[in-house]
């Protein structure tokens, strides 16, 4: 071989290394095996997600908290938005530098014996899923008091955390990035084909984090996708947290999610909360807060 092959062999292996090592690896939605989705070239969900309304699903609910079963309701609500990248808020005017995302608010509603629980998860993904959430927040309110959690997505995961019990408090943290189980919910909605499946490391629902006092990190997860005729079923199990996690969705086009439920084991005991569909409609729910507006609140059963 010639000293002057040699030399452009050389080059070329350089320049490869130079491009790979430039890649931001940090954006990627870890396990995303799939090529990246691009909703600006699927007339389907343009004309679905981007018609003005959102989609509204409510369930029946069977809760499992203190060793208990309890009964109530949840609801779903994804819709679209710009959202700024920087302050990470819902942008109020059009600009280059908006995000479009898709938000999904999923608003839980139970009582455990004299007393009422209100929880709330909002996750903000990116459309076009080549990024990972911008930002994820988790409320919860009852008799004993508020707890309430934010994730954002900036050069690594930034979380504020405040509690009225004395072992949770008020803190921050920052953790490395990892998949978030929040997400999943999206990203399910937007291309289930690219979900993470296999034996991969996720960072577990802050609702289930929170309620369970569990830390905040990523557990390893072993993570499956299965088919049937007309459903696709998502499991997640978790073996350190004895936990498991199955989302059932229409199989075709847009992926509506039909039931969940979650089973834990916690001192020996294994409970099971299930959330089966009750209907979906579209609305744009924001222009109707007058008194004649409760009839879609029938609808859904509410």
């Amino acid at each position: 071989m010639t000293h002057q092959i040699k030399l452009y062999l050389l080059i070329i292996t350089s320049l490869l290394f130079i491009s790979c090592s430039n890649v931001d690896t940090k954006k990627m939605v870890p396990n995303l095996k799939k090529e990246i989705y691009s909703f600006k070239k699927d007339s389907r969900f343009n004309s679905y997600w981007y018609q003005g309304k959102a989609e509204i699903t409510s369930f029946e609910l069977t809760q499992a908290r203190y060793g208990e079963i309890h009964q109530g309701t949840a609801v779903h609500i994804f819709v679209t938005e710009d959202f700024l990248p920087e302050k990470q808020v819902k942008a109020d005017d059009k600009h280059a530098k908006n995000i479009p995302v898709l938000k999904l608010n999923s608003a839980k509603k139970f009582v455990t014996g004299i007393y009422p629980y209100s929880l709330m998860i909002s996750t903000f993904s990116p459309i076009d899923l080549n990024q990972q959430a911008i930002k994820v927040s988790f409320s919860s309110q009852e008799w004993c008091g508020n707890t309430f959690a934010q994730l954002n997505n900036r050069e690594n995961f930034d979380i504020d955390f405040h509690s009225y019990f004395e072992g949770d408090a008020d803190r921050k943290k920052t953790i490395k990035k990892n998949i978030l189980e929040n997400e999943l919910w999206n990203q399910l909605r937007i291309s289930p084909e690219s979900l993470p499946i296999g034996n991969i490391d996720i960072i577990p629902s802050f609702e289930f984090l929170a309620l369970n006092h569990q830390k905040i990190k990523a557990y390893k997860a072993e993570a499956s996708l299965i088919k049937t005729e007309n459903f696709i079923n998502y499991i997640i199990r978790y073996p350190e947290l004895e936990r498991t996690l199955t989302i059932k969705a229409t199989k075709e086009f847009p992926y509506t999610i039909e039931y969940w439920e979650e089973t834990i084991t916690k001192r020996g005991k294994t409970l099971t909360t299930k959330a089966k569909k009750i209907k979906t409609i579209q609305s744009a729910y924001w222009r109707k807060n007058s008194a004649g507006d409760v009839e879609e609140r029938k609808e859904l059963g509410l």
